[in-house]
């Protein structure tokens, strides 16, 4: 049996990879938690949303869901680009991605600031504000880190071989995207459920 010799740049891509899945589970642990702690509080309410707040209205933030979810769609063809070497379609995609990403980041900005209650106001509020605020500085992150990539791509750090920082940024931004389902679902569609 022969030993396999890593080279610097499979260790750090390993330890890249590795850490940013670290990354990934550890703040997974915190909307769990999170989201826990919201169904926790709404099995042990008498009526849901507590104090008479209206649930969200569903138009708005369903379309800018579908928003946000089509932004892993240029990611993935950024990053399929990327590995053939067509530096010129990562930079499209990860702009593209990027300004699906702010337009719901937008969206979320006015959202809040329309809020007919306070985080302070209840349980169900303040959970509502700490969720949601959370999932969108996980994406003001990813925006910022975006912004990085592309300018490391126009710089020309990327080709067919050296691409491992877009690997690891639509880690990052799929794993925000896949945690909205789940955000989307516990905040504004299951308060409509009675």
């Amino acid at each position: 049996m022969t030993a396999v010799v890593l080279g610097p740049q499979d260790r750090s891509r390993r330890a890249g990879w590795w850490g940013m899945l670290l990354l990934i589970v550890t703040e997974a642990m915190i909307f769990a938690a999170l989201l826990s702690s919201y169904f926790f509080v709404r099995a042990n309410s008498t009526s849901w949303p507590q104090g008479g707040i209206e649930a969200p209205d569903l138009g708005r933030i369903a379309f800018f869901t579908g928003v946000l979810m089509a932004s892993s769609v240029p990611l993935f063809w950024a990053e399929a680009a990327i590995r053939h070497g067509r530096v010129g379609r990562l930079r499209v995609g990860l702009a593209v991605s990027w300004l699906l990403g702010a337009a719901f980041v937008v969206n979320q900005i006015l959202e809040f600031r329309d809020l007919p209650f306070g985080a302070t106001a209840n349980a169900y509020a303040s959970l509502f504000i700490v969720i949601a605020g959370l999932h969108g500085l996980h994406l003001v992150v990813g925006l910022a880190m975006s912004i990085v990539v592309q300018l490391k791509a126009a710089l020309g750090w990327f080709d067919s071989e050296r691409h491992e920082t877009v690997t690891l940024f639509s880690m990052y931004w799929h794993f925000v995207d896949g945690v909205w389902i789940f955000v989307f679902a516990a905040l504004y569609l299951s308060v409509h459920w009675r």
